[in-house]
């Protein structure tokens, strides 16, 4: 991508946004190797100043500058990130997502760290699945996987033992139950139909049959699928009003509130979740379709290192320590979310085992979003905008899918 296509794309504000400062620190030593790294927590009071406090005792002749960047939904990390990027005022590295990766390869952003990689000693302490998942599109490595969630179906145990329902296993198995726990003041599923919400409409649509391939939007299958998801809305009328905008933390709250009886998420609300419900809240892998296959979202969170980084060996260092045993941990602590170091994960105890469990379970159907410098547009403009309008009615479900079809491929 040139510049120019980007900052187009981007919005000339975005370069004009003040970046969060960096931990602060003492002065630099002269001749350390000073190493930029963007990273986001949920929570700004979580600091990593103790990692890297502890990563500098052990390489003295490394400094990391460490930069809390505002998440802002994903979108303005990104758009930040990018725009830091093509103005030549990159970190040397940064937290990324999966579905970043073409368009850092687009920009020649990123190099392979296949040789880096291959001579890291904890590289056998991450499981193969979790490599290949992070794989570019050529099967080289420009990331280092730091964390991981994937997305499962949270439910009300003690509404579905009262109504004498099983936890869902399938597409009509789900449907049942949420016609069945629909009350007048509980809906019996919790749709995100706004921001982010591609992760309850993909296993449903993608596990029914759906995909990015040309012409995958647009097979009777697809299709089926598709209007399937939206008559939980239109006809069976077992999701709340306010769906159609519904994101993360209307989600959360609803369901935290007994207002809603399932919804989709990851381990990284669990706490949050149990907090209010404790034992009246578990959860299961996301239904899979009639021909028993299914999809959920891996939501992954890694380390890059940039191209034009004039400090990448130690920059790597920096990751690889973040993504070793203890110290994957001590992180993983502050994002919330699942450590990627088989070792740690072990003996993890920072969520409830059975969401820990269901997590585990949903690795066999778990994906990523295509590779595509396609994919944050699809997730940032397409896919809301044309699910919102879907959800109220204002076009068919078939329009929607022609749509994405038409973002994609043309």
């Amino acid at each position: 991508m040139e510049r120019r296509t980007f900052i187009k794309l981007a919005g000339a504000s975005a370069l004009s946004v003040p970046l969060a400062a960096p931990l602060a620190r003492p002065a630099i030593a002269q001749g350390a190797t000073t190493v930029r790294w963007w990273y986001h927590f949920d929570n700004p009071q979580h600091s990593p100043a103790e990692l890297v406090a502890k990563f500098e005792a052990e390489n003295p002749g490394i400094k990391v500058q460490a930069e809390s960047i505002p998440w802002g939904g994903g979108n303005d990390y990104q758009t930040r990130l990018f725009a830091a990027l093509v103005a030549g005022n990159g970190p040397d590295c940064a937290m990324v997502r999966l579905s970043w990766a073409a368009r850092f390869q687009q920009m020649k952003a990123l190099a392979p760290i296949d040789d880096l990689i291959a001579g890291w000693a904890g590289r056998s302490d991450i499981a193969d699945n979790i490599w290949k998942l992070n794989k570019g599109a050529d099967g080289k490595q420009y990331y280092l996987p730091l964390q991981y969630v994937v997305l499962y179906l949270y439910y009300r145990q003690d509404l579905f033992e009262q109504a004498g329902l099983k936890p869902p296993a399938t597409f009509e198995d789900f449907r049942g139950a949420a016609k069945a726990l629909t009350k007048a003041d509980v809906s019996g599923f919790g749709l995100r139909g706004g921001s982010g919400g591609f992760d309850h409409w993909g296993p449903f649509v993608l596990g029914g049959g759906a995909s990015f391939e040309k012409g995958g939007m647009l097979s009777e299958k697809a299709l089926a699928a598709n209007r399937w998801f939206v008559d939980l809305t239109l006809k069976d009328k077992v999701v709340p009003a306010s769906a159609p905008t519904d994101s993360f933390r209307q989600i959360v709250d609803t369901f935290k509130a007994g207002r809603t009886a399932m919804t989709i998420h990851h381990v990284g609300s669990a706490n949050e979740i149990v907090g209010v419900l404790a034992d009246k809240v578990s959860a299961v892998p996301v239904p899979r379709g009639p021909d028993g296959k299914g999809w959920t979202y891996f939501g992954d969170e890694s380390n890059a290192v940039f191209a034009a980084s004039k400090a990448r060996e130690a920059a790597f260092k920096w990751c690889a320590f973040l993504s070793t045993a203890e110290n994957n941990v001590v992180l993983n602590k502050f994002t919330g979310q699942l450590p990627i170091a088989t070792s740690a994960a072990k003996d993890w105890t920072l969520h409830p085992k059975r969401f820990v469990e269901a997590s585990a379970a949903s690795l066999p159907i778990a994906a990523s979003l295509p590779d595509s410098p396609k994919t944050p547009d699809f997730i940032a403009r397409i896919w809301p905008a044309n699910m919102q309008r879907a959800l109220l009615g204002q076009i068919q479900p078939d329009e929607m899918m022609r749509a994405i079809e038409q973002h994609f491929h043309g």
